[in-house]
This record gives structure tokens, sequence and C-alpha cells, in this order.
């Protein structure tokens, strides 16, 4: 093998967060200083990760060390548009879970989210994803459809939690102790990975409603106010699925 063909090797290798240590740390002493560059480029990126994700555990770390072993991280999507359901997930996590580029499902590539779909569902001590229906959120409204959903996430877990971590809100007559963070798919590793689930689950949900609703493009903004969708609309009028009664203004 020639000296670029083993470079642009060793370059591919080390793309991966799980690269081989071993293969690393050989990479880092090679007597070739641009392996070695690529090697210890790696590794700062790796650190760097690592950092992150340990930052985004702290609230995890705090209750385990109080004896809090089951935490729940649940989230929702779906709020925001004018059509389709509200979906929510809720997962826990082993202690000490590390799952690479975990975020913010917002943050991330639909490619990147299904990749760590497989990762959390595999990881997982349990998980669980419940949707409530355009109907509903029209009855009870939009901030109360998505309380329901997480409610029914958490009932269908195979594992009771003791503890749950929740994205900016607090789930009422849930009977287990719950802590509201703001922002908190990007402060905890357990409401991102539910933010993730939640998110893949919706979208395919709203592929389907694509083909069974080609004019009004759900497949791209997958129910969210855009200007297309509104021109749908306006042009089709409301769709089966349309959220009558949601303007996109919280209730």
């Amino acid at each position: 093998m020639s000296r670029s063909s083993e470079l642009a090797a060793a370059k591919r290798i080390c793309k991966s967060f799980d690269a081989p240590l071993g293969v690393v740390e050989a990479l880092a002493e090679h007597e070739d200083a641009e392996f070695r560059a690529v090697a210890e480029a790696h590794l700062a990126r790796r650190a760097a990760e690592e950092q992150r994700l340990i930052a985004m555990s702290a609230y995890e770390r705090w209750l385990q060390e109080r004896g809090t072993t089951l935490i729940c991280g649940i989230d929702e999507a779906g709020r925001g548009p004018l059509a389709g359901p509200v979906v929510a997930a809720a997962v826990i996590l082993p202690l000490d879970c590390r799952i690479w580029q975990l975020d913010d499902s917002k943050k991330l590539s639909e490619k990147v989210r299904l990749q760590l779909e497989e990762q959390i569902k595999q990881k997982a001590i349990a998980w669980a994803v419940a949707g409530v229906n355009h109907e509903k959120i029209d009855e009870i409204n939009i901030l109360q459809a998505a309380l329901l959903a997480m409610r029914r996430a958490v009932n269908k877990l195979t594992v009771q939690p003791q503890h749950l971590l929740i994205d900016a809100l607090e789930i009422p007559h849930i009977g287990i102790p719950q802590t509201g963070l703001v922002h908190g798919d990007a402060v905890s590793v357990s409401i991102a990975a539910a933010s993730i689930l939640a998110k893949n689950h919706r979208d395919r949900i709203m592929q389907k409603f694509d083909a069974m609703y080609p004019a009004y493009g759900y497949a791209g903004h997958k129910g969210y106010p855009t200007a297309k969708h509104r021109q749908a609309v306006r042009e089709c009028g409301p769709s089966p699925i349309q959220r009558l009664s949601f303007t996109g203004k919280e209730q």
C-alpha cells in the first residue's frame, strides 16, 4: 500500500470517535509527522467530546450521587407544527452510558439522528414513545397534549423510573419525582436521547401522512408553519390532520 493510501486509511479510521485506541496510539508514534498529526487531532477531538458529554451528564451524576439510578429523560417533538401529532419519548440510560455525538436533536442532521437512535435503543435500560393526535390537540390545547404524550410515554416504559428529567416542563399527576430543565435537551444526555427518539418517530409519522396527502408536502416541512405549508392550506384547504384550533402560538 502506498503512503497516500495508508494516510487516507488512517484518516478514515480517525474520523470515528470509536476508533480503536491502540491503533490511534500507534499512529501517534508513527515516524511520519503527518500520521502523528492525524492521530493527535483525533485524540484532541475525542477528549473535547468526552468533556462535552461529561458536562451534559451533570444532572444525572448529581442524582446518582444521591442514590437515584433509574433516571428517565423526557422530551417531545411537534409542539410547533400546524398539523399532525405531538410525540413524546422517555428514555432510561444506564449509569455512565456513553453515546458519542449525543445532543439536542435540533442540532443534528437526519443521518446522525438515525444513527444515534439505533444506539440509544440498543443501550437504553428502557425507552418508549407515545403521541397525541391532532384531534386531541384541538380538544385540550397543544401544551396539555404535549404533557399527555409525555405521561403516556412514561407509562409505557417497561421499567419504573425513580426520577424524571424533562425539557422545560413538569408533568402533573405523574407520581414520580421530577425536574424540569430549561433547554434540557442541550444540558442533559437523558433528555437529549429522548429528543432524538421523539423527533425521528414523529418524522416517520409525517412521512406516512405525506404519502396519504401529497399536496401538503409533509415529508419536507413535517407540518411546521412554513410558507409552503401555509400556501398548501390556502390552496387546498385544511388537510385531514390539520390542527384546526392551533395558530402556532402556545395556549
